[in-house]
């Protein structure tokens, strides 16, 4: 049904953002096809589409839900417990398309999924499988494993081990001297990257991954030596647990990126900081300018996420300046962000456009800002960023329009003088805005004639003959000037063929 003039009709129903809830649900019958996995999973729902698609018999529409980015996470807990296993490995999976930004699980369903006996009645997937698909999907945020460090429940003790630097020095005692003799041997197994004796001893282990050894792990000597041998000294440059006698040779090593990354160090002595600001490379130099902003491990960390990034860096937006299971730290205090808000130093002020908690009076400032950067930043990262920073964005750097589009403060109207763009993309932004005085119905570009379609502006006579065009179809019916009975009469013609549709009329 999904190419046919009926798939099309029910795909744009399911997408009609005024279409009422007793609309939505009908489309969760069989008989919708694909309309009603697409809407549940693509699509903010009202709760009582929510509590029907919780209810439904089918997995398939189960599973979609649990895939819904818009949904409020702890609206799907009852997912983390369904009957089967492929709707847990789907929540447990996250947003079906990959997403720079991803919203935590509430903790209850993230004990629901690691605590979780079988895989389901299906058995179609493990338990273990399902705990996969969560361990790699970001959705467990660091404070996660710190509050179940002391848990009751072994199983989940030994969960909180998976991100044993994130721990305190306290927890991770206490987890090596754990009652349980799993949770135990686990926490040891876990140690032994602070024990340089146990990492040189495991290295070999690794392969081709010796970098991520040589960027997380305490270094014995021969392994510092290993490292200048083989070539591989810009992870330790920014290495934490890098001895103090390897800063000062990798500080005049030959590659202009090690000697910058020893000059943000915190631990960089006044000395090797003092050289460096006299590097000839200027990059360097303008390194060794941030030192006195890189007082802990997090202030560095919050400025090596912006350095060298470019424009059109999609890194994952997760917890504010946090590097999964390594910073136990949020992240440095707000007067930090302010201070670097107001610094000649372009890259501080992106490290502050990039962080959510800026106040708005700096993150209005910071939306004028002559550096392109900045501005990007605070478009993609900051509540607070002006529709018209998104917008400007958005047509500029196609990279971030996935990001940007979703967002509460993108405009929704005020995008008619990019009507003749020649991106299609943004062309199709500017046919659904209602100021559009003619939307483009016969654009050559399929996206922008269905946009033009759903454009509220159109008249009830237009929109029954865009219905029956097929180029068009789908954008008409996720019109929301469709008026609630028209709506319900499509659906009893797509699911029960009794309603009549009008003879289609060219354009």
């Amino acid at each position: 049904m999904s190419d046919s003039p009926h798939g099309r009709r029910l795909r744009g129903l399911a997408f009609n953002p005024a279409a009422p809830s007793d609309v939505l649900v009908r489309l969760l019958d069989p008989a919708a096809g694909d309309a009603g996995p697409l809407m549940c999973q693509g699509r903010d729902l009202p709760d009582a589409v929510i509590d029907a698609a919780l209810r439904h018999p089918s997995r398939v529409i189960r599973g979609a839900l649990a895939r819904n980015r818009y949904v409020d996470p702890a609206r799907l807990a009852p997912l983390a417990s369904d009957p089967s296993g492929l709707v847990r490995a789907r929540l447990a999976a996250g947003p079906r398309h990959y997403l720079r930004r991803v919203r935590p699980l509430p903790d209850d369903i993230l004990v629901s999924l690691l605590t979780a006996q079988d895989g389901g009645a299906d058995n179609r997937v493990t338990a273990k499988e399902i705990i996969g698909e969560l361990e790699s999907s970001r959705q467990i945020p660091l404070s996660f494993f710190r509050s179940i460090a002391g848990h009751a429940h072994p199983e989940l003790r030994t969960v909180a081990t998976w991100r044993w630097e994130s721990l305190t020095p306290e927890q991770r005692a206490a987890l090596l001297d754990d009652p349980d003799p799993g949770v135990r041997e686990t926490a040891r197994d876990r140690n032994w990257a602070l024990d340089p004796e146990q990492v040189e001893a495991r290295l070999p282990s690794f392969g081709s991954r010796n970098a991520f050894v040589f960027g997380t792990c305490a270094l014995s000597p021969a392994l510092v030596e290993r490292c200048f041998a083989d070539g591989t000294v810009l992870p330790m440059a920014r290495n934490p647990h890098t001895p103090p006698y390897a800063l000062a040779r990798l500080a005049r090593h030959p590659d202009a990126e090690v000697r910058a990354s020893v000059a943000v160090r915190p631990d960089a002595g006044p000395d090797l900081v003092a050289e460096l600001t006299s590097d000839p490379v200027a990059y360097v130099r303008m390194c060794a300018r941030l030192h006195p902003f890189s007082r802990t491990w997090a202030e560095y960390r919050a400025i090596d996420q912006v350095l060298g990034h470019g424009p059109d860096c999609t890194c994952p937006i997760g917890e504010p300046f946090t590097e999964a299971g390594v910073d136990p730290a949020v992240g440095p205090p707000p007067d930090w962000f302010a201070t670097c808000a107001v610094s000649e130093e372009a890259v501080l002020r992106r490290v502050a456009a990039s962080w959510p908690g800026l106040p708005a009076e700096l993150a209005g400032t910071l939306a004028q800002d002559d550096d392109e950067e900045v501005r990007i930043r605070l478009a993609c990262r900051h509540p607070l960023a002006p529709p018209h920073l998104l917008l400007d964005v958005f047509v500029t750097r196609p990279v971030h329009r996935p990001d940007l589009r979703d967002l509460p403060a993108f405009p929704r109207t005020g995008r008619a003088h990019l009507i003749d763009h020649p991106d299609p993309e943004v062309r199709a932004l500017a046919a659904a805005d209602p100021a559009v005085p003619d939307p483009p119905l016969e654009d050559p570009d399929a996206s922008v004639r269905q946009a033009a379609a759903a454009n509220p502006s159109l008249s009830p006579e237009a929109l029954e003959s865009l219905l029956t065009d097929p180029r068009t179809a789908e954008g008409a019916a996720s019109n929301p000037a469709l008026s609630f009975p028209r709506m319900h009469a499509l659906l009893d013609d797509c699911l029960n063929g009794t309603a009549a549709v009008p003879t289609p009329v060219r354009r």
